[in-house]
């Protein structure tokens, strides 16, 4: 870090606080050095993008998108010593060396809670990465906890940073568009008098099998069918039964193992509109599909 930014921080600090004496205090820094400035992705899956960079001594920088309906990025930096108390980090952006002269900008005030990593929104954490691609360097200044005299500043380096990013770029644009909270609870229905799901139940389904290929955490998937009050009593738990079995098989096919599936049929019994319109019936028919993970 250079002798202007250094500066910038102290005058920063001073003017937030409005401690006279801020610029006088003794500042610890932690940032990648050239050779060791690294950015990983950590995480590729349709379900997770994540963007590491390591700070020595200090911790790690995270950057995560995950599968979801909308959009979505989160910061955390993650440090090897926790807040002691609540405070507040000044989220600074440090022009490079080579661009003297260049003012740095406030970003952001990160909250620090007690024993917690720092957290920064959406929007926030877009910033970040834009500073980083331009070659700044995003810095987090805050008092430190354990003593009076000393103020913190971590650096993360932007050194080596574009390969990295446009991997997680490419990794968060083939995300799926559902999330576990999506499709955990998921009611599948059918044609009437057969085993038939209908079209939007088709892919939905398919949606299901596609996200299950990537999560190994899911612990169990409970399979309840029903149909509505027309046949015999009989015949509707047989046929509930067997609109049950066949999704376990659709999730076999895609590979699922078949002890993490349960199978119930429960006929015409528990229905969850009236049978008198045909409206109600097409609610009734239906399997109730839930997943469990830790």
């Amino acid at each position: 870090m250079n002798k202007y930014a250094l500066i910038f921080i102290s005058l920063a600090h001073a003017l937030v606080s409005g401690n006279s004496y801020a610029v006088t205090k003794q500042l610890r820094q932690y940032s990648a050095s050239i050779e060791q400035s690294e950015w990983q992705l950590t995480a590729k899956t349709p379900l997770l993008c994540q963007l590491e960079h390591t700070i020595p001594n200090f911790g790690n920088a995270v950057f995560q998108s995950k599968a979801s309906k909308a959009l979505n990025l989160n910061f955390e930096l993650k440090m090897l010593r926790l807040p002691d108390a609540y405070s507040l980090a000044e989220v600074l952006s440090l022009p490079p060396a080579w661009r003297p002269g260049e003012p740095g900008k406030n970003l952001a005030s990160m909250t620090l809670l007690k024993q917690f990593n720092g957290e920064l929104p959406k929007k926030t954490a877009w910033t970040l990465l834009t500073e980083l691609e331009q070659g700044f360097s995003p810095t987090f200044y805050y008092e430190d906890w354990h003593s009076p005299y000393d103020q913190v500043a971590a650096r993360l380096n932007p050194v080596q940073f574009p390969p990295g990013y446009y991997a997680f770029n490419e990794c968060v644009a083939g995300l799926l568009s559902y999330s576990f909270e999506d499709i955990a609870f998921t009611v599948l229905s059918y044609e009437s008098g057969s085993d038939k799901l209908t079209r939007e139940s088709q892919r939905r389904l398919r949606q299901i099998a596609e996200y299950l290929q990537h999560d190994p955490q899911i612990e169990t998937i409970e399979l309840q069918g029903y149909t509505d009050s027309y046949g015999g009593r009989w015949m509707n738990e047989q046929l509930s039964v067997k609109r049950a079995e066949k999704i376990k098989q659709f999730l076999a096919e895609a590979g699922v193992a078949n002890d993490k599936v349960r199978v119930d049929g429960f006929g015409e019994r528990r229905h969850v509109a009236s049978n008198q319109t045909s409206l109600g019936r097409a609610t009734n028919r239906r399997v109730v599909l839930q997943m469990a993970r830790p």
